[in-house]
């Protein structure tokens, strides 16, 4: 009888990454936790080694250490059907996503809520996260912006009063990219153009409105004929039936969303308006939703995804403890298709 043994394989230890390299055990901490104070030539040493050797962190091991969670909470204080039926956060997810699969981190979706601020506060800082990704927000969430005085956070679009805490965001310049929607509509030949806006109590829809008046002012034309919006697509058709019930003869409408947008094409066509024959539309996101409406919309492109993807590095830069840029605004353009 013959007999077999078998030698279990030994997981590789810091201690061997370290030995294999041929730099110190703490260095090989630093290059595995992020640290800047490392130089390039022996980050990429050190990398070799842990690709040689197939050494996987304990991730566990690593937060005790550091007493970190090793999670992200993305923050949205907006109920499930907005977030999961408005393709913009969509875009956001995978572009965060796509950012925290190289690092450690995990991500954890927080729906917030102004009525529930004390909770969320205390979920926030109880150490349960190291740091947080805010956006979509409301007038009543102020209690969000005060978040940075606690942890490390970003925001996604400018806080309702970007002066506390001099928070860290990234946005695009609404005011300016609505006004460029408007101008292509007016360039186009449009004279009765009206405007369906986000939400009042959002720093885009505030500003889109605003980007609108400006467009229209500066063309010597009439700024009134705006109806509310949600960013919905029923909120789209319900303010498009409103403003044809106070003024038939619209020839452009400019609509501060894709999915309001396309609410508001089949309310123009319920009501016999070709488009864009009739009435010229622009959109505002460029998101999956321009191309489902029944005329393919030619919108503002924000590029939410990158959005997404910049948000993380930045928080991740930030938890670094390395510096950032506090405002960033990304650039927008006109996408042409079939509604204008």
């Amino acid at each position: 009888m013959t007999s077999a043994t078998t030698t279990a394989r030994v997981a590789p230890t810091l201690e061997m990454v370290a030995a294999e390299a041929g730099v110190s055990r703490a260095t090989v901490s630093r290059v595995v936790n992020g640290s800047p104070k490392v130089s390039p030539e022996v980050i990429e040493n050190v990398q070799a080694a842990i690709s040689r050797l197939g050494y996987t962190p304990n991730r566990a091991a690593r937060s005790l250490a550091n007493r970190r969670s090793m999670v992200i909470a993305l923050v949205v204080p907006e109920d499930t059907s907005r977030l999961f039926g408005d393709p913009y956060f969509a875009a956001i997810v995978k572009g965060i996503t796509d950012e925290l699969d190289a690092s450690d981190y995990v991500l954890n979706l927080h729906l917030a809520r102004s009525e529930a601020a004390e909770k969320t506060i205390a979920y926030l800082t109880g150490g349960n996260v190291d740091g947080a990704l805010v956006v979509s927000h409301h007038v009543g969430d102020a209690f969000l912006t005060e978040l940075g005085r606690h942890l490390p956070v970003v925001y996604g679009g400018r806080p309702i009063d970007p002066e506390v805490g001099d928070p860290v965001f990234i946005d695009i310049d609404n005011v300016s990219a609505a006004a460029d929607g408007t101008q292509y509509l007016i360039d186009a030949g449009c004279s009765r153009i009206a405007s369906i806006t986000g939400p009042a109590d959002m720093p885009a829809g505030i500003d889109r409105l605003a980007g609108f008046q400006r467009a229209m002012r500066a063309a010597g034309l009439d700024d009134s004929l705006v109806a509310d919006g949600d960013f919905t697509m029923t909120g789209g058709a319900r303010a498009a039936r409103t403003l044809l019930d106070r003024d038939a003869s619209i020839d452009g409408l400019f609509v501060a969303s894709d999915l309001m947008a396309v609410g508001a094409v089949t309310a123009l066509r319920e009501r016999g308006l070709r488009v864009p024959d009739d009435v010229k539309v622009m959109g505002f996101d460029d998101s999956p939703a321009a191309l489902t409406s029944e005329v393919e919309l030619t919108t503002v492109r924000q590029p939410s995804e990158e959005q997404g993807r910049l948000l993380a590095r930045t928080l991740l830069q930030l938890l670094r403890g390395e510096e950032t840029t506090r405002r960033t605004i990304m650039p927008t353009d006109i996408v042409v298709r079939a509604s204008a």
